[in-house]
């Protein structure tokens, strides 16, 4: 039984988190999902003042491969709300170490078969990115291409959470003085004879933004999309 399962992992590493946590956190209601996530939160704070990365790294094992992967839905919503509350947690330790752990799972679940689990993944990484802030460019291409399957997503209440990560990821950048326009540009070629109007308005979008930015002369990168936006004329 998955129940099981994570609680046996959780022996095996070491480290026990509660089993009021356990249960709450594969709730199928949001609010106890909610109430495990701000004491895995808290956890986070008290493990990260005392230096104990060994729990640290413990729980967010346990987290990813017995909640985000698990093949149960409401075991990976609570994985995913789980993550964003460690990233929450560990906002304090500036270097953003903690993202190369919660933040590829996440990414995972953004082309979930649940909807609702898509919706979460959208929530959770909008809750790390918040905390991340300029750290999480580092995986800007996964985003973004992540954000052009949500867009295009079939569920309104998806697209509503794509949205609102799209937005803030779009602040990060333009507060950056090190985004990589030239990485960017391969994705934008990628999606720029797309038909769906939905990919097509965050495409504009972006580059609306980025050529708002002063450091950045989308001109120069003209010839690499030009064809693309002239294709969308006749939309």
């Amino acid at each position: 039984a998955p129940r099981a399962s994570a609680r046996r992992a959780m022996q095996d590493s070491g480290f026990a988190l509660p089993g009021t946590i356990v249960r709450n956190l594969s709730d199928r209601l949001y609010d106890k999902r909610k109430t495990a996530a701000l004491e895995i939160e808290q956890m986070m704070e008290d493990m990260l003042s005392n230096g104990d990365d060994d729990g640290i790294n413990s729980i967010m094992t346990v987290l990813i491969t017995d909640f985000a992967q698990n093949p149960v839905s409401n075991y990976r919503k609570g994985g995913l709300i789980g993550l964003a509350a460690t990233a929450v947690g560990l906002a304090t330790d500036t270097r953003g170490e903690y993202l190369k752990k919660v933040v590829p799972p996440v990414l995972v679940c953004f082309s979930d078969p649940d909807s609702r689990v898509r919706y979460y993944a959208c929530e959770s990484l909008y809750n790390i990115a918040k905390v991340a802030r300029g750290h999480i460019l580092r995986y800007f291409n996964q985003i973004f291409d992540g954000l052009c399957k949500l867009f295009a997503d079939v569920d309104i209440d998806v697209k509503n959470g794509a949205n609102l990560l799209d937005r803030l990821i779009k602040d990060i950048v333009t507060e950056s003085e090190s985004f990589d326009v030239e990485r960017f540009i391969p994705l934008l070629q990628k999606y720029i004879r797309r038909s769906n109007p939905y990919i097509r308005q965050l495409l504009v979008g972006w580059i609306t933004v980025l050529d708002s930015v002063p450091d950045i002369n989308m001109l120069d990168w003209l010839p690499d999309f030009l064809d693309g936006l002239f294709n969308m004329l006749s939309d």
